[in-house]
């Protein structure tokens, strides 16, 4: 599986460099949600790190259905209590509380 990444050329700039070649580049509002409608629609991905600004800018549907989908799995960066979010996308996957 591989990872995809949704930002501003700032937030994917390191991803870049990190060697994650699946980018989705935003630079306005109106593009983030077909970056991640492009995204849901592929079969390879397993991760997709996303800013959490562009995160809260989607609709609440497209919002919960990620957060129903395993996979891929979107994780928001760049906010605070990430760690936490991402412990229950785990517990979510595969039904196990991993840290206590």
């Amino acid at each position: 599986m591989k990872m995809a990444v949704i930002g501003d050329m700032d937030f994917v700039t390191g991803f870049m460099l990190a060697g994650i070649t699946d980018i989705y580049e935003v630079s306005k509002d109106e593009e983030i949600v077909k970056a991640v409608e492009d995204v849901l629609n592929r079969k390879d991905l397993g991760v997709v790190a996303i800013k959490s600004e562009f995160l809260k800018k989607l609709p609440v549907a497209l919002k919960k259905e990620l957060d129903e989908r395993v996979e891929p799995t979107f994780i928001a960066v760049g906010a605070t209590g990430g760690v936490e979010e991402i412990k229950e996308k785990i517990r979510k996957a595969i039904g196990v509380e991993l840290w206590k």
